[in-house]
Formats: structure tokens, sequence, C-alpha cells
């Protein structure tokens, strides 16, 4: 086996890496990963460093990790700020640290990629490089952030601890209409849903679905100005742009899913962003330029959940955080990471604070649920991770 570290993820063949991805997931996609890098989103710039590794057998890949070498914990999702205090306190230098994400988006999906049938055999490879890479920048540590539970699982075995949090996710439970969903949900619930989708149309808003083919260079500058002010009226930092967007649909294709907002005058004053695998539907990002009135629930939630329907997709992850979800269909759904520290005794003090942390989520996660929308006997089971 030959194994190797490239800092563009365009040294690796597109297609070799493509087929290490399962369920077609959008954001494991070579072309969504080129995309950020040729487009500036990533780098030294934000503190985002690729340092992907690839190990090759007679030329061939067989396996591979999506890995980044970060100076700040921006765009993650999962917080370890105290631990970087912790360290400093210490006179210990946290950064850099070594993270396998996508950045900038707290979506589940594979992080350790190998060949089906041989991921006993791939997967401590890959742990042991970048173990080793750790070593040789040197790095704090390592963090493995959103994985499938086979893979959490397998990496709690090799001792790296496990974090908890929540998301709310939606589940099909077959439906074959939205009229099927509202259904299934008490009564007060579901007039409150009917009334918010009432208020779009009352106002002569209209919505267009594109996708990666049937959305214009125009319809993408738009979106793109949407997300900036979107971040930088909340003080946050707009990392895409619109050549990221334009090269990420034309990789894409039919897994995009971008919703745009006309009001009565013909003018597009919203948009919402969203991608598919083979099973999910994945929210990303919104914004507007006017006001209305539920048009952020329309544009981001039912929108996906009326696709979701149509094409028999089980998931809707509409994005982290959002109490708001909830009375509108949403449940409660655990999220986990593992994450691994060079200096044994912080290793130790981080399993503690973890211990805490997963007793905390269950509780949190519990009481939420006595607040689901859904009639008693019709909660939508969780759908198994694919």
């Amino acid at each position: 086996m030959h194994i190797q570290i490239h800092d563009s993820i365009d040294d690796i063949p597109a297609s070799q890496w493509n087929a290490l991805v399962r369920d077609h997931n959008p954001f494991l996609h070579h072309g969504w990963l080129a995309a950020l890098e040729q487009h500036g989103c990533v780098g030294e710039n934000f503190g985002w460093i690729p340092r992907h590794i690839a190990v090759q057998e007679d030329g061939k890949l067989v396996a591979a990790i999506p890995l980044y070498e970060k100076h700040n914990s921006y765009g993650e999702f999962v917080f370890d700020h105290a631990w970087a205090d912790a360290y400093q306190r210490q006179g210990m230098a946290y950064f850099p640290k070594l993270v396998t994400t996508i950045p900038y988006s707290p979506v589940s999906g594979q992080r350790l990629l190998a060949e089906a049938g041989r991921e006993t055999e791939l997967f401590p490879v890959l742990l042991s490089a970048v173990q080793q890479v750790a070593k040789i920048l040197p790095a704090s540590s390592f963090h493995c952030l959103f994985p499938p539970a086979s893979q959490l699982e397998w990496l709690a075995q090799q001792g790296l601890t496990i974090r908890h949090d929540c998301q709310f996710h939606w589940n099909n439970a077959g439906y074959q209409t939205f009229e099927d969903f509202l259904a299934v949900l008490q009564p007060k619930k579901r007039k409150n849903i009917r009334q918010e989708r009432r208020k779009i149309v009352d106002a002569g808003i209209r919505l267009r679905q594109l996708d990666g083919h049937t959305a214009t260079a125009a319809d993408w500058e738009r979106f793109a100005f949407f997300y900036r002010q979107t971040f930088e009226s909340k003080w946050g930092i707009p990392t895409l742009n619109a050549g990221f967007f334009r090269a990420m649909a034309q990789a894409l294709g039919e897994q995009v899913l971008l919703v745009m907002a006309d009001n009565h005058d013909g003018e597009c004053i919203a948009g919402s962003l969203m991608l598919r695998s083979d099973t999910r539907l994945y929210g990303r990002h919104w914004g507007c330029t006017e006001y209305a009135d539920s048009l952020h629930f329309e544009a981001c939630y039912y929108q996906g959940i009326e696709y979701c329907i149509r094409h028999g997709l089980q998931v809707f992850e509409p994005g982290a955080q959002g109490e708001h979800k909830v009375p509108r269909g949403f449940i409660p759904t655990l999220t986990r990471s593992a994450h691994w520290l060079r200096e044994e005794t912080f290793q130790q003090a981080v399993e503690r604070h973890a211990g805490y942390e997963r007793t905390s989520v269950e509780q949190y996660m519990q009481a939420v649920k006595c607040h689901l929308p859904y009639r008693a006997d019709s909660v939508p089971e969780k759908k198994p991770e694919p």
C-alpha cells in the first residue's frame, strides 16, 4: 500500500474518490470538495488547510479521508473552545488540530472512506496515518465530526472520546402527499402549518424549485448575495461565493435543490439551498432581502418536506439547532463526534466532560420529545443511516 498526504483534492482522481462514497452523499463528492478549494472557500485564509489522506494499492485508490489542518474552530458546529482555553492556560498550543468533516456543513456521512468489505483492514491504516500527521505537524488532536454510527462505534473501540449533540430531523413515514404528513399531526399543529403556507400564497409569493442544471448564473449570483447578507447581518464570516455555488451546481446537477422566492412584482427576494443523496435531503443556506411572514418556514422546511415526499427520500436534515423546527414535524435526533488528543492527561479530562455532556443531551432530547406535534400513535421512526 502507498499512503500519501495531499494538499489538494484535485491530486486524487475524481472517479476513484467518488467510487468510495456511499449513498451519493453530495458533500463527499469530489466536485463539492474541489469547488471549495478552487474558489478559495478553504485554505490558509480561513484556517482550513487540506491534508487529505489517500491510500493506493496497485495504482488504485482503496481508502481515503477528507482531512483538514485547522487553525481555528470556525465552521465545525462541534464546539471545543473550552478545550482550546484549557490548553492555553497550561501554556500549550491547541492549534493546529486535525479535523475530518465537511467544512461549514454539520451534515452526517462517511468520514473514513474505504472499499466495501475491507473496512476492518483499511480503517486502522487511515487512523494510523492521521495520527502520524498529527505528530509531524505537530497537531494537538484529531476530531471526526458527524460520522455514521458504524464508523463512530469503531472509533470508540480505538479509544477516541465520543461527544453527543442534538439536531432536528424529519423522517418520512411513507407519505404519498404533504396532506398525508399533515394528517398524522395534532389538529392545532396541522392548522398552524396550513396557515403559514396560506400566508405565502396570499402574499403573492411564487416559489421556484431549481437544480444544478436549471439554475442560471444569475440565480447563483442572487443566491450568493442572500448568503453573504445573512452572514454579515449576524457578524458571521461568509466563506462561500458565487463561483463556488456555480461550480458545485455543475458538478452535482440534479442533487442540487435551489428554492427561489419571487414577490408579486416578480423580484427574487429570498432563496434556500438544499442538496440530496440517494436517501436524504440536506438543508444548508438561506437568505432574503424582503421579510414576508412564514417565508423562511416555507422555503427552508415545507418545500423540502414536499421534495422528500415526491422523491421518496427517507430523511430531511435541515441544519443545526432550532427548536422552532419541532412544531413543523422535525424530531430531536442524536448527532455524535469522536475525538483523540495526543496529550493523555487532556484526553482523560475531555472524557469526563463528555460523559456529563452525554447525560445532558439525553435529558434535553427527552424533554423536547414531550412537545412533538405528532399524534401519539403516529410518531415516525428514525431511519437507519446509509
